[in-house]
């Protein structure tokens, strides 16, 4: 596998932003596409420096984006700049313009930790016609009761979503997405996977309840493990093993 160190120049952001990529070293593209989102208290390049991913990658013949959004929750955020816009309608394009990568809708998977498993499961609730599964490991699935039992968190949220009442119902609630994805008949197929000991597993649950209910193809997982990187790295393997499975289902 072939690892990348990339930066482009985002109109949506106004200003230069990082990236990592892993990319298969057989030169037969396209290439099935993964875009992997990090955590609250990571970067772009948190994957490749605490899992061995790159270890992993190599088994499939997946390219893999790693987009960097700083502390934004995957959102256009209220005092800050469009980190939605950026990572769901820019920054796909621009690595379809840059790498031998699919275009296809049944060959384009998200997935993320925590943060980046909120923002996995916006994206496919938000643009079910964009990807063809979604992956998320511990999400945190609920910014609106996080905030409202952390205090600690007002400023940095108040700068992300307005308000409490602003978050509620709007496009960055994943209960209100829920609602739409509602008899659409182009839906994502999902994995959901918590550890048992996280303190997010209360939230994953209660979402599970919700999601199991709407999505036409879902698979919940938990196992023992905390919000940590040795129960991500154990659990990025599923996930890959699952796009493939996905993959060649649609292609069979």
């Amino acid at each position: 596998m072939s690892v990348i160190s990339g930066q482009i120049n985002s109109s949506e952001l106004g200003f230069t932003i990082s990236y990592k990529a892993i990319l298969p070293e057989e030169q037969i593209g396209p290439y099935p596409v993964l875009y992997l989102l990090h955590g609250s208290s990571d970067d772009d390049s948190s994957w490749l420096y605490n899992s061995s991913l790159v270890r992993y990658a190599a088994q499939y013949n997946i390219a893999i984006f790693m987009p960097q959004v700083h502390l934004s929750y995957y959102t256009d955020m209220y005092m800050g700049a469009n980190y939605w816009s950026f990572l769901t309608k820019e920054f796909p394009q621009k690595m379809k313009n840059i790498f031998n990568i699919s275009h296809k809708r049944e060959e384009t998977f998200v997935a993320g930790l925590s943060m980046g498993g909120y923002g996995a499961l916006k994206w496919g609730l938000s643009y079910p016609e964009q990807v063809a599964g979604v992956a998320a490991l511990s999400a945190a699935v609920d910014p609106y009761r996080i905030w409202q039992e952390d205090p600690d968190r007002d400023k940095l949220f108040t700068a992300i979503f307005e308000s409490k009442e602003s978050l509620k119902g709007s496009e960055n609630d994943l209960y209100a997405l829920l609602e739409q994805l509602k008899g659409k008949t182009v839906q994502p197929s999902f994995l959901q996977i918590c550890g048992m000991e996280d303190f997010l597993y209360a939230d994953n649950l209660n979402f599970k309840k919700h999601l199991q209910a709407i999505a036409n193809d879902y698979t919940y997982l938990e196992n023992p493990g905390d919000h940590d990187w040795a129960f991500w790295d154990q659990e990025i393997q599923v996930v890959l093993k699952w796009i493939q499975k996905n993959i060649h289902q649609k292609r069979s």
